[in-house]
Protein backbone atom coordinates (compact mmCIF):
# COMPACT_ATOMS: atom_id res chain seq x y z
CA UNK A 1 0.00 0.00 0.00
CA UNK A 2 1.66 3.04 -1.27
CA UNK A 3 0.56 6.57 0.23
CA UNK A 4 0.28 7.84 -3.34
CA UNK A 5 -2.46 5.25 -3.63
CA UNK A 6 -3.57 6.69 -0.69
CA UNK A 7 -4.18 9.97 -2.03
CA UNK A 8 -5.22 9.13 -5.09
CA UNK A 9 -8.08 7.30 -2.24
CA UNK A 10 -8.73 10.30 -0.38
CA UNK A 11 -9.32 12.60 -3.75
CA UNK A 12 -11.69 10.88 -5.25
CA UNK A 13 -13.41 10.35 -1.19
CA UNK A 14 -13.79 13.69 -0.80
CA UNK A 15 -14.72 14.60 -4.42
CA UNK A 16 -17.09 11.53 -4.62
CA UNK A 17 -16.35 11.69 -8.51
CA UNK A 18 -13.64 10.08 -10.25
CA UNK A 19 -13.47 12.25 -13.15
CA UNK A 20 -13.19 15.90 -11.39
CA UNK A 21 -10.58 13.46 -8.66
CA UNK A 22 -8.73 12.58 -11.86
CA UNK A 23 -8.03 16.21 -12.78
CA UNK A 24 -6.80 17.34 -9.45
CA UNK A 25 -4.48 14.94 -9.28
CA UNK A 26 -3.50 15.54 -12.78
CA UNK A 27 -3.39 11.86 -14.03
CA UNK A 28 -6.10 10.54 -15.99
CA UNK A 29 -9.30 8.58 -15.41
CA UNK A 30 -8.06 4.97 -16.62
CA UNK A 31 -5.09 5.55 -14.11
CA UNK A 32 -6.84 6.74 -11.24
CA UNK A 33 -9.32 3.72 -11.80
CA UNK A 34 -6.62 0.99 -11.74
CA UNK A 35 -5.46 2.21 -8.90
CA UNK A 36 -8.51 2.31 -6.60
CA UNK A 37 -9.31 -1.36 -8.19
CA UNK A 38 -5.58 -2.15 -7.12
CA UNK A 39 -6.54 -1.07 -3.74
CA UNK A 40 -9.69 -2.74 -3.31
CA UNK A 41 -7.56 -6.38 -4.50
CA UNK A 42 -5.14 -5.87 -1.90
CA UNK A 43 -7.10 -5.11 0.91
CA UNK A 44 -9.97 -7.70 -0.86
CA UNK A 45 -13.02 -5.26 0.25
CA UNK A 46 -15.06 -2.76 -1.60
CA UNK A 47 -14.26 1.00 -0.99
CA UNK A 48 -16.83 2.49 -3.18
CA UNK A 49 -20.28 2.19 -4.48
CA UNK A 50 -20.67 3.28 -7.84
CA UNK A 51 -23.58 5.52 -8.81
CA UNK A 52 -24.56 6.82 -12.41
CA UNK A 53 -22.96 10.65 -11.46
CA UNK A 54 -21.45 10.01 -8.05
CA UNK A 55 -18.87 7.79 -6.01
CA UNK A 56 -19.72 6.72 -2.10
CA UNK A 57 -17.45 5.15 0.24
CA UNK A 58 -18.91 1.99 1.82
CA UNK A 59 -18.31 1.25 5.20
CA UNK A 60 -15.25 -0.45 4.74
CA UNK A 61 -14.67 2.37 2.64
CA UNK A 62 -15.25 5.41 5.68
CA UNK A 63 -12.57 3.17 7.92
CA UNK A 64 -9.93 3.15 5.45
CA UNK A 65 -10.62 7.10 4.95
CA UNK A 66 -10.31 7.79 8.95
CA UNK A 67 -6.58 5.77 8.91
CA UNK A 68 -5.49 7.42 5.45
CA UNK A 69 -6.18 10.99 6.62
CA UNK A 70 -3.82 9.77 9.33
CA UNK A 71 -0.93 8.25 7.24
CA UNK A 72 -1.11 10.99 4.68
CA UNK A 73 -0.84 13.70 7.42
CA UNK A 74 2.09 11.51 9.37
CA UNK A 75 3.96 11.18 5.74
CA UNK A 76 3.55 15.12 4.90
CA UNK A 77 4.60 15.54 8.22
CA UNK A 78 8.00 13.45 8.38
CA UNK A 79 8.85 15.16 4.76
CA UNK A 80 8.40 18.21 6.51
CA UNK A 81 10.61 17.65 9.32
CA UNK A 82 13.25 16.51 7.16
CA UNK A 83 13.15 19.44 4.96
CA UNK A 84 13.55 22.04 7.66
CA UNK A 85 16.47 20.08 9.46
CA UNK A 86 18.85 22.43 7.67
CA UNK A 87 16.63 25.44 7.94
CA UNK A 88 17.87 27.22 10.64
CA UNK A 89 15.50 30.46 10.20
CA UNK A 90 12.25 28.30 10.48
CA UNK A 91 10.17 24.94 10.03
CA UNK A 92 7.27 23.69 10.40
CA UNK A 93 4.99 23.23 13.47
CA UNK A 94 2.05 21.68 14.56
CA UNK A 95 -0.30 22.66 16.91
CA UNK A 96 -3.67 21.47 18.33
CA UNK A 97 -5.32 24.30 20.24
CA UNK A 98 -8.62 24.05 22.63
CA UNK A 99 -10.66 27.26 22.72
CA UNK A 100 -10.06 29.82 25.54
CA UNK A 101 -8.87 33.73 25.36
CA UNK A 102 -5.57 32.67 27.12
CA UNK A 103 -4.42 31.65 23.17
CA UNK A 104 -3.73 35.19 23.36
CA UNK A 105 -0.42 34.21 24.79
CA UNK A 106 0.38 31.58 22.92
CA UNK A 107 -0.25 33.64 19.79
CA UNK A 108 1.82 36.54 21.64
CA UNK A 109 5.07 33.70 22.12
CA UNK A 110 4.76 32.73 18.05
CA UNK A 111 4.64 36.50 17.31
CA UNK A 112 8.06 36.55 19.28
CA UNK A 113 10.12 33.33 18.25
CA UNK A 114 8.69 34.34 14.61
CA UNK A 115 11.29 37.35 14.99
CA UNK A 116 14.05 34.71 15.95
CA UNK A 117 12.65 32.39 13.25
CA UNK A 118 11.08 34.38 10.20
CA UNK A 119 10.87 31.28 8.14
CA UNK A 120 8.48 29.32 10.91
CA UNK A 121 5.15 28.00 9.55
CA UNK A 122 2.55 26.68 11.76
CA UNK A 123 -0.31 24.25 11.33
CA UNK A 124 -3.29 24.70 13.77
CA UNK A 125 -5.71 22.17 14.18
CA UNK A 126 -8.67 22.69 16.89
CA UNK A 127 -10.48 19.74 18.79
CA UNK A 128 -11.55 18.74 22.14
CA UNK A 129 -9.25 17.01 24.52
CA UNK A 130 -10.25 13.26 22.99
CA UNK A 131 -9.45 14.21 19.58
CA UNK A 132 -6.23 16.54 20.54
CA UNK A 133 -4.76 13.42 22.54
CA UNK A 134 -5.35 11.17 19.99
CA UNK A 135 -3.40 13.45 17.22
CA UNK A 136 -0.21 14.25 19.56
CA UNK A 137 -0.03 10.33 20.53
CA UNK A 138 -0.18 9.42 16.86
CA UNK A 139 2.41 12.11 16.35
CA UNK A 140 0.71 14.39 14.59
CA UNK A 141 1.08 17.60 16.29
CA UNK A 142 4.10 18.88 18.30
CA UNK A 143 2.53 20.69 21.35
CA UNK A 144 -1.76 20.97 22.29
CA UNK A 145 -3.54 22.63 23.81
CA UNK A 146 -6.19 21.43 26.63
CA UNK A 147 -8.74 22.16 29.30
CA UNK A 148 -7.96 19.08 31.17
CA UNK A 149 -5.00 18.18 33.66
CA UNK A 150 -2.77 16.26 30.85
CA UNK A 151 -1.66 12.46 32.07
CA UNK A 152 1.72 13.54 33.62
CA UNK A 153 2.34 9.57 32.55
CA UNK A 154 2.67 10.64 29.15
CA UNK A 155 2.89 14.19 28.83
CA UNK A 156 4.98 16.84 29.77
CA UNK A 157 2.91 20.21 30.14
CA UNK A 158 3.12 24.67 31.04
CA UNK A 159 -0.09 26.11 33.08
CA UNK A 160 -1.47 28.85 31.56
CA UNK A 161 -0.97 32.03 33.73
CA UNK A 162 -4.81 32.50 33.93
CA UNK A 163 -8.17 30.81 34.32
CA UNK A 164 -11.09 30.27 32.13
CA UNK A 165 -14.42 31.22 33.44
CA UNK A 166 -17.61 29.33 32.91
CA UNK A 167 -20.94 31.40 32.71
CA UNK A 168 -23.92 31.56 29.91
CA UNK A 169 -24.63 33.50 27.08
CA UNK A 170 -28.07 34.64 27.02
CA UNK A 171 -29.89 37.56 24.55
CA UNK A 172 -29.92 40.36 26.31
CA UNK A 173 -33.63 40.73 26.01
CA UNK A 174 -33.85 37.99 28.01
CA UNK A 175 -34.99 38.37 32.03
CA UNK A 176 -32.07 35.96 32.52
CA UNK A 177 -29.90 38.88 31.80
CA UNK A 178 -30.65 41.22 34.24
CA UNK A 179 -28.92 38.47 36.92
CA UNK A 180 -25.85 39.07 37.65
CA UNK A 181 -24.66 35.34 37.93
CA UNK A 182 -26.34 32.34 37.10
CA UNK A 183 -27.33 29.55 39.50
CA UNK A 184 -28.45 26.06 39.25
CA UNK A 185 -31.97 26.96 39.71
CA UNK A 186 -32.32 29.50 37.01
CA UNK A 187 -30.87 26.50 34.67
CA UNK A 188 -33.39 23.81 35.40
CA UNK A 189 -35.66 23.82 32.36
CA UNK A 190 -34.46 25.87 29.96
CA UNK A 191 -32.52 24.30 26.43
CA UNK A 192 -28.70 24.58 26.87
CA UNK A 193 -26.28 24.26 25.18
CA UNK A 194 -22.47 22.88 25.84
CA UNK A 195 -19.73 20.62 24.29
CA UNK A 196 -20.38 17.45 24.81
CA UNK A 197 -16.78 17.03 26.99
CA UNK A 198 -17.88 19.98 29.25
CA UNK A 199 -21.41 18.25 29.32
CA UNK A 200 -19.89 15.60 30.75
CA UNK A 201 -17.19 16.64 32.39
CA UNK A 202 -16.98 20.16 34.24
CA UNK A 203 -20.98 20.75 34.32
CA UNK A 204 -21.87 17.86 35.29
CA UNK A 205 -19.08 17.91 38.54
CA UNK A 206 -20.44 21.55 39.15
CA UNK A 207 -24.33 20.91 39.32
CA UNK A 208 -23.80 17.38 41.20
CA UNK A 209 -26.46 15.25 42.35
CA UNK A 210 -28.89 17.54 40.66
CA UNK A 211 -26.94 17.06 37.12
CA UNK A 212 -30.21 15.21 35.89
CA UNK A 213 -32.56 18.16 36.17
CA UNK A 214 -30.33 20.03 33.35
CA UNK A 215 -31.70 19.53 29.47
CA UNK A 216 -29.12 19.77 26.89
CA UNK A 217 -30.86 20.91 23.99
CA UNK A 218 -27.70 20.35 21.48
CA UNK A 219 -23.96 20.13 21.41
CA UNK A 220 -21.19 22.45 19.96
CA UNK A 221 -17.58 22.10 19.68
CA UNK A 222 -17.71 25.85 18.54
CA UNK A 223 -18.75 28.52 20.84
CA UNK A 224 -19.71 31.13 18.04
CA UNK A 225 -21.73 28.51 16.22
CA UNK A 226 -23.71 27.51 19.80
CA UNK A 227 -23.70 31.41 20.07
CA UNK A 228 -25.77 31.94 16.85
CA UNK A 229 -28.15 29.19 18.00
CA UNK A 230 -28.71 31.12 21.12
CA UNK A 231 -28.97 34.38 19.47
CA UNK A 232 -31.91 32.82 17.49
CA UNK A 233 -33.65 31.94 20.55
CA UNK A 234 -33.13 28.57 20.92
CA UNK A 235 -31.39 28.25 23.87
CA UNK A 236 -28.79 29.29 25.74
CA UNK A 237 -25.01 28.64 25.32
CA UNK A 238 -22.92 27.44 28.39
CA UNK A 239 -19.12 28.35 27.35
CA UNK A 240 -15.76 30.65 28.50
CA UNK A 241 -16.14 33.61 28.99
CA UNK A 242 -14.34 36.09 26.21
CA UNK A 243 -15.14 33.55 23.55
CA UNK A 244 -18.26 35.31 22.11
CA UNK A 245 -18.54 38.87 21.76
CA UNK A 246 -21.22 40.14 24.26
CA UNK A 247 -19.76 44.10 23.46
CA UNK A 248 -22.79 46.55 23.57
CA UNK A 249 -25.10 46.11 20.41
CA UNK A 250 -23.78 42.45 19.59
CA UNK A 251 -27.52 41.23 21.21
CA UNK A 252 -25.95 38.66 23.66
CA UNK A 253 -24.61 38.98 27.80
CA UNK A 254 -22.33 36.82 29.40
CA UNK A 255 -23.03 35.98 33.12
CA UNK A 256 -21.21 33.90 35.55
CA UNK A 257 -22.09 30.71 37.06
CA UNK A 258 -22.40 30.69 41.00
CA UNK A 259 -20.74 29.08 42.61
CA UNK A 260 -18.03 29.86 40.05
CA UNK A 261 -16.67 27.40 37.93
CA UNK A 262 -13.24 28.05 36.65
CA UNK A 263 -10.75 25.96 34.69
CA UNK A 264 -6.95 26.03 34.21
CA UNK A 265 -5.62 25.00 30.67
CA UNK A 266 -2.62 23.64 29.49
CA UNK A 267 0.15 23.22 26.34
CA UNK A 268 1.05 19.72 26.41
CA UNK A 269 3.71 17.16 24.51
CA UNK A 270 4.14 14.29 24.35
CA UNK A 271 7.15 13.26 27.02
CA UNK A 272 8.41 10.95 24.22
CA UNK A 273 8.42 12.94 21.48
CA UNK A 274 11.44 13.22 18.99
CA UNK A 275 11.37 17.09 18.67
CA UNK A 276 12.47 18.77 15.83
CA UNK A 277 15.21 21.25 16.11
CA UNK A 278 12.51 23.87 15.23
CA UNK A 279 10.25 22.51 17.77
CA UNK A 280 12.49 22.64 20.30
CA UNK A 281 13.90 25.58 20.26
CA UNK A 282 10.27 26.92 20.02
CA UNK A 283 9.78 24.15 23.52
CA UNK A 284 12.99 26.29 24.87
CA UNK A 285 10.96 29.68 24.64
CA UNK A 286 7.57 28.43 25.37
CA UNK A 287 9.24 27.91 29.04
CA UNK A 288 10.64 31.56 28.89
CA UNK A 289 7.85 33.39 27.41
CA UNK A 290 5.28 31.58 29.47
CA UNK A 291 7.68 32.38 33.18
Amino acid sequence: MEIRTLRYFLAVAREENMSRAAKLLHVTQPTLSKQLKSLEDELGKKLFTRHAFSIKLTDEGILLRNRAEDLVSMADKIEQEFVSLDDIAGGELYLGLAESYQLRYLARSIKDFKQHYPNLHYHITSGDTEQLSEKVDKGLLDFVVLVEQPDIRKYEYIEFPQTDTWGLIIPNTDSLAKKKAIRLDDLVGLPLFCSDQAWNGDIRNWAGSRFSELQLEGSFRLSYNGSIFAMEGLGYLLTYEHLVNTSKGSGLVFRPLSPKLENRIFIAWNRYQAFTPIAERFLAHLKDSFQ
